[in-house]
């Protein structure tokens, strides 16, 4: 018997990483394509080192991480349809999804699961938060911020996102799925109009307010109860600014903790309640800062902006979520492949003067160093300061053949990355995928696309497939990562998503041209070539990245020794303030745990309050000398908290000479909040 004549398909799956349970196999027999699936979720914890590390995003060498204002989390869908087959979707909070997280996930996956999940129906996403740790790429340009390849937070990507993987799998049980749809206009703002308006009036008209307001949201349930939410929306991660050094989910993140905690989920106790992501769509030139300005807009506080952002998105997606009305129905499908985006012969039907072209070798232009303007700008390198990486890699200049110029004007060449050896600093090699569940697509791109962009892919798909517009979501930054897709009349504007634009001015008709070959193959149920083999560079990869020599408490301290005390009692709404001898946070990431808690004393039992996953509780790294460092924990009282007694629990660790890592805690005094 065939794996697709079971719907459960466990038999390709050791026991040991949770196989489907009996009833759970039992109902695989009731369950049709007319509405019914099996579905499970999961989530689990992808934070990187805390503290003197390179942060994603906006690649700023002096942007280390400090501490912790929310952990980042990966949070897994698994569906299975009545023919036995299955998709995987997981939302992560990251800068980015790096093929190279993307690799060491599936391999994990086909250690675990054989052929069941594979690279074909697992579709891996990020938030695209500037406020995550870098380091996981195994391509140059993205770890020359962070001084290299850092394994740390690479283990911590791939295995936080097995791990909600594994969690949607074991929970799997009956359910069904309804489709949402609404609108959010004050959440986002176009940072890069001088090149939208080039546009075509036909592109531009779909687009009123020039920003993509789609709000998206499918509604997950297991029998009567809600289990979870995928809330599609187009707007940057940048809320936090590049000054900001505490590891944060940005506005996307705590729209998932608002609405997570809502329904009863608590991070640190097995299974979740519910669990809710916010991917992006389109969002290349979609930015949450209202006020066109680094941190400004709706408010000028970095962390208000983030709330707010947070709360507006959660406030539509839970609209649309309520009156999900429009069951998903049908079968599950997917196609994949890779193609070298560098080397493709585009047909006329997808260039704007109707002439074959083709792509480029990638390169970079002279705006893109300058950053965003709107979101942070800033250079790859602070000027007169070494970078170990860079030098190793023999610098960042490359000579720039004349053909290549060509191929990539009007861009004025800063970087030919694709040029650059012994390997390319970004990847050409990509990934491109389409899930269909039910009656909605999901267009898997690893670029970020301008509104446009990712318009004009959604209408191509739906041509093809002859199906509404609304029911092809463009799903960005997707399973790799190589920068941006701008239409080729934003390209000739050479704005900063012009200039990041990697492939030449043809490489949006491109994508129209190969996606619109997979969307081909799938009502006909025909298969695609798989493509070129994208490297595999794990062994090839550079770390400048100081780590931990030793921990030393101050003279006359222990390790958890408290240095700056509770007062006795605190109203509702004041901030709790305490300070520990600690030591550095890489000795342990405390992943799936916490380096702080607010504990309540209830029934004479200390219980957890509030953790470091909090967005009311921050922890603050800083070596104060040499080996010395200390914890600053913060608790800004939440208004419904209730009255009661409380106390400030710091965990951490400490390296000696020896290298032996040793666990501590240290615990404040016991205060009154009233």
């Amino acid at each position: 018997m065939s794996r697709r004549s079971v719907l459960a398909g466990a038999a390709a799956a050791p026991l040991a990483v949770g196989a489907l349970t009996a009833p759970a196999a039992a109902a695989a027999a009731t369950t049709t394509a007319g509405g019914r699936y099996l579905i499970g979720v999961g989530i689990a914890d992808v934070t990187g080192p805390a503290a003197e590390y390179g942060m994603m995003g906006y690649s700023m060498p002096q942007q280390q991480t400090a501490g912790i204002h929310q952990r980042t989390r990966a949070r897994a869908y698994v569906v299975a349809d009545a023919t036995g087959r299955r998709i995987v979707y997981v939302n992560a909070d990251l800068g980015a999804l790096f093929q190279s997280v993307h690799q060491g996930v599936l391999a994990r996956l086909a250690g675990h699961y054989g052929d069941l999940y594979t690279e074909r129906n697992v579709l891996l996403n990020a938030t695209h938060t500037h406020a995550g740790c870098g380091g996981s790429s195994w391509y140059a340009a993205y770890n020359l911020s962070i001084l290299g390849f850092q394994r740390q937070a690479y283990d911590a990507q791939v295995d936080g996102i097995v791990e909600a993987i594994d969690q949607a799998h074991r929970t799997l049980a009956p359910g069904t799925i309804t489709l949402g749809r609404g609108e959010l206009t004050d959440a986002s703002v176009n940072r890069s109009r001088t090149a939208f308006e080039r546009n075509p009036r036909a592109d531009k008209d779909h687009f009123p307010l020039s920003i993509d307001p789609a709000v998206t949201v499918l509604r997950f349930r297991q029998g009567g109860r809600d289990v979870g939410a995928i809330a599609w929306f187009a707007t940057h991660g940048t809320s936090m600014t590049n000054a900001n050094k505490l590891i944060s989910g940005d506005n996307k993140g705590y729209a998932a903790y608002a609405w997570e905690h809502g329904q009863g989920t608590r991070y640190l106790d097995g299974d979740p309640a519910f669990v809710a992501c916010f991917p992006q769509t389109n969002s290349g030139d979609m930015s949450p800062n209202l006020n066109l300005g680094p941190g400004s807009g709706p408010t000028e506080n970095e962390f208000d902006n983030t709330r707010i952002i947070g709360e507006r998105q959660f406030t539509a997606a839970k609209a649309a979520y309520d009156s999900a009305t429009e069951p998903v129905t049908g079968e599950l499908d997917f196609r994949f492949c890779y193609v070298d985006m560098s080397k493709v012969t585009v047909d006329g039907r997808y260039t704007p003067d109707g002439r074959r072209h083709t792509t480029a070798t990638a390169a970079i232009g002279v705006s893109m160093l300058a950053g965003s303007t709107e979101d942070g700008p800033g250079l790859p390198l602070p000027e007169g300061v070494r970078n170990p990486f860079l030098d190793a890699l023999a610098g960042m200049d490359a000579p720039i053949p004349q053909a290549l110029a060509d191929a990539q004007a009007p861009k004025v060449i800063a970087v030919p990355f694709g040029a650059m050896k012994p390997y390319p600093w970004a990847p050409e090699v990509l990934p491109l995928q389409i899930l269909r569940l039910g009656q909605l697509y999901l267009v898997g791109g690893p670029a970020e696309y301008t509104i446009v962009a990712g318009l004009r892919i959604r209408r191509t798909i739906a041509a093809e497939l002859g199906v509404p517009l609304e029911n092809v979501i463009m799903q960005g930054y997707a399973n790799a990562y190589s920068q941006y897709v701008t239409t080729p009349e934003e390209y000739d504007a050479q704005q900063y998503e012009g200039a990041s634009t990697l492939f030449g001015r043809y490489t949006l008709p491109a994508y129209q041209q190969e996606f619109a070959r997979l969307a081909a193959a799938m009502p006909s149920g025909t298969s695609v070539p798989h493509g070129p083999v994208p490297r595999d560079l794990s062994d090839d990869q550079l770390n400048f990245q100081p780590g931990v020599v030793v921990d030393s408490p101050p003279p006359l301290k222990r390790f958890g020794d408290v240095l700056t005390e509770a007062r006795g009692g605190y109203r509702r709404g004041e901030q709790v303030r305490v300070e520990f001898v600690t030591g550095h946070p890489k000795n342990d990431l405390h992943r799936n745990g916490t380096f702080l808690e607010v504990q309540r004393l209830a029934e004479g039992t200390w219980v957890r309050h509030a953790d470091d996953g909090d967005w009311a509780t921050r922890y603050r790294w800083t070596r104060t000398f040499l080996a010395e460092s200390t914890a600053t924990v913060t608790w800004d009282i939440p208004a419904s908290t209730p009255v009661g007694k409380y106390r400030i629990v710091h965990f951490g660790d400490a390296k000696g000479l020896d290298g032996t890592i040793t666990p501590f805690t240290g615990t404040s005094r016991a205060f009154v909040v009233s």
